[in-house]
């Protein structure tokens, strides 16, 4: 039956759509055929002839009228050939795939754009946009070291208002608009890779605004997602809202996952200038914190938008989830095991010094400069840090190569370590031949890796690698799965990510490289292997003189104490600190500050309840995201069925 109705659609097409529909796969065919067997990306201009052959046909009324149809079938065709050429003989041509994406794209913004002036046009769509900005405006200025975290409890109030009074496409139109205000501003340094990256600015440039738009659809989904709850009417309409703070969680799950994964700035690390305010993660965790933000402001609203003196109970919500959470966390730091760096002099404890040289990252990659960049580092490490010390460490990168290739170096490293009598941990770059083919754009293996010196240790040091890589700066997503994708250049590293969790004696410690420290899975891995601290290594010199640093450190303490996992962390250009199991800060640096900052450091002692039950519940978050979107889907199709 269901192919009789699309023969009979097929049919009552025009015959000039029937033309242009057989031209087009004709001549993909015999460009398919030519095409040659080498794999990877190649460049011939008769990829061109199937979109000089489309253009002719806008001209023919019975082909353009539907312009939808018209741009589909043509998407369609070119997409599906370009993905018979790569699944056949994995390569692809480059102005194949522009041709196939670049005028669908264009189409879709043209669409956008439409849709967004109508609805601008409208008193109520600019009223909600007014309510979601100030909301999204403010939570912008909630994150550490910026002062508005205690207030997040309802900053937010006014966006639920506005979910709460306008309709789904009112309310998605504003959700988006307002994030990517708020984005813009959480996110504004990520413009200042353009000053040292590789890449086109204009690129770069381009690529902030999709990464702006990308995470702004994460609370378009969740607009959308209340939206279409809140349009039910069933007798569980109520639950669905309010299992929402949830739901929100689980998006935040979800962009901590997979290859996009950018745990960056959820809503629960929004409490991190009060230490007492964040000692609940060592329970709830921070997509507990975020659901307690998200079911506070959605109460405030709720109680604005009701009538009777029964609401004002409501309004006392967020007061109530802060003093339970002052009150909890003030009990927890008064216990004398919770002091700063409780029992540090312990003789069972490190005493780690951390080398923070500010190179610049301009510099950073000079071969010109290198040498003067290992002088200056190596000498702040021999001359700076204290006899006693057993381990010091050197940034992310501090040896601004392949470590393979630096023999002097390796050299001066040992005889440092031997020296100094400790053990020295530093980051550079390392490489393995996978492939003796110079075609193959992976040829060798690159890894963004650190390496453990050791006195009295002539061998080639312990190397961990880095085990999540940036997206688009570390490597390009999905490269793994689609080995086309190697073969395209974006200035991007083309690192190999790491799998080994090593936990180092005789402190049992582990090391993290940048953005490996503020996924709590690796956090997890390590202290179920043994780990009793964390040595993050990082080079922030990237973000310049912006918030990003301390936005980075700031999600490092809640990961410490959430865990209960004592961190030094030592960033090339700042912060540097060392953050202890509760959270406590010491010797702090400021960015671009050259400095040695030491201590003894106390181990881990205490074990957390969400250290054990951490896993389960992002497992279960991802699982609820997942379900709560089915019903959705499933209540709103019954709903209209029998409407």
């Amino acid at each position: 039956m269901i192919i009789d109705q699309f023969l009979n659609k097929l049919k009552a097409l025009p015959r000039a759509y029937k033309i242009y529909i057989a031209v087009l796969v004709a001549i993909e065919f015999v460009l398919f055929l030519l095409r040659p067997d080498t794999p990877g990306l190649y460049t011939q201009i008769p990829q061109l002839l199937p979109i000089i052959a489309a253009l002719p046909f806008l001209f023919i009324k019975n082909v353009r009228r539907p312009f939808a149809r018209y741009m589909n079938t043509y998407g369609i065709i070119v997409f599906a050939f370009l993905a018979l050429d790569y699944l056949t003989r994995s390569h692809a041509g480059l102005y194949q795939i522009v041709t196939t994406f670049i005028p669908m794209m264009l189409y879709w913004f043209a669409l956008f754009a439409r849709w967004n002036v109508k609805l601008f046009k409208q008193k109520e769509a600019r009223i909600a946009l007014a309510l979601a900005t100030i909301s999204w405006g403010f939570v912008a200025f909630a994150f550490p070291p910026l002062p508005l975290g205690p207030a997040m409890l309802v900053l937010l109030v006014p966006w639920f208002i506005m979910l709460n009074k306008y309709n789904r496409e009112t309310a998605v139109f504003a959700t988006f608009w307002a994030s990517m205000v708020y984005n813009t501003v959480n996110y504004y340094w990520i413009r200042n890779v353009m000053n040292v990256e590789t890449a086109p600015s204009g690129l770069i440039f381009l690529g902030l605004i999709l990464l702006i738009a990308y995470l702004s659809l994460f609370n378009v989904l969740a607009a959308f997602a209340y939206s279409t709850a809140k349009n039910l009417k069933i007798k569980g309409k109520a639950c669905l809202l309010a299992l929402f703070p949830f739901f929100f969680a689980g998006i935040e799950m979800v962009r901590t996952t997979g290859d996009f994964a950018f745990p960056w700035n959820h809503l629960g690390y929004t409490f991190g200038n009060h230490l007492e305010l964040i000692q609940a993660l060592s329970i709830i965790g921070v997509f507990g914190y975020t659901i307690l933000i998200v079911a506070s402001n959605q109460i405030v609203a709720y109680a604005f938008l009701q009538k009777g003196r029964k609401k004002l109970a409501l309004f006392a919500i967020p007061f109530a989830i802060f003093m339970v959470l002052l009150t909890y966390g003030s009990s927890v730091l008064s216990a004398q095991e919770a002091a700063p760096y409780y029992n540090a002099n312990a003789p069972e404890n490190p005493s780690i010094a951390m080398v923070q040289p500010s190179i610049a990252q301009g510099a950073k990659w000079s071969k010109a400069r290198f040498d003067s960049i290992i002088t200056k580092t190596f000498g702040m490490a021999m001359d700076s840090t204290p006899s006693g010390t057993n381990l010091i460490l050197l940034a992310e990168t501090a040896i601004p190569d392949h470590l393979r290739r630096q023999p002097q170096v390796i050299r001066r490293l040992h005889e440092m370590a031997d020296s100094k009598n400790a053990s020295i941990l530093t980051g550079a770059l390392d490489y393995k031949r996978v492939s003796a083919d110079i075609n193959n754009p992976r040829r060798f293996d690159i890894y963004n890796a650190s390496f453990l010196f050791t006195p009295n240790d002539p061998y080639f040091p312990k190397r961990y690698i880095k085990k999540h890589l940036v997206p688009f700066s570390e490597r390009i997503p999905f490269d793994d799965i689609f080995p086309i994708l190697n073969y395209v250049d974006l200035g991007e590293g083309d690192f190999v990510p790491g799998k080994e969790t090593p936990v180092y004696g005789p402190y049992n410690w582990t090391p993290y490289i940048c953005y490996d420290a503020i996924f709590g899975d690796l956090i997890r891995e390590a202290i179920q292997a043994g780990s009793r601290l964390m040595v993050n290594i990082t080079n922030d010199g990237w973000f310049g003189r912006s918030t990003a640093p301390f936005q980075h450190l700031n999600i490092v303490r809640h990961l410490a104490v959430t865990y209960g996992y004592p961190v030094a962390r030592l960033a090339n250009s700042g912060v540097s600190a060392f953050i202890d199991q509760y959270g406590h800060y010491d010797q702090n640096t400021n960015i671009f500050e050259t400095r040695v900052i030491q201590r003894k450091m106390p181990l881990k002692t205490r074990s957390t309840f969400y250290t054990s039950v951490g896993e389960f519940v992002e497992k279960a978050l991802l699982w609820f995201f997942a379900i709560y979107l089915v019903a959705l889907f499933a209540l709103s199709r019954i709903q209209k069925k029998f409407k």
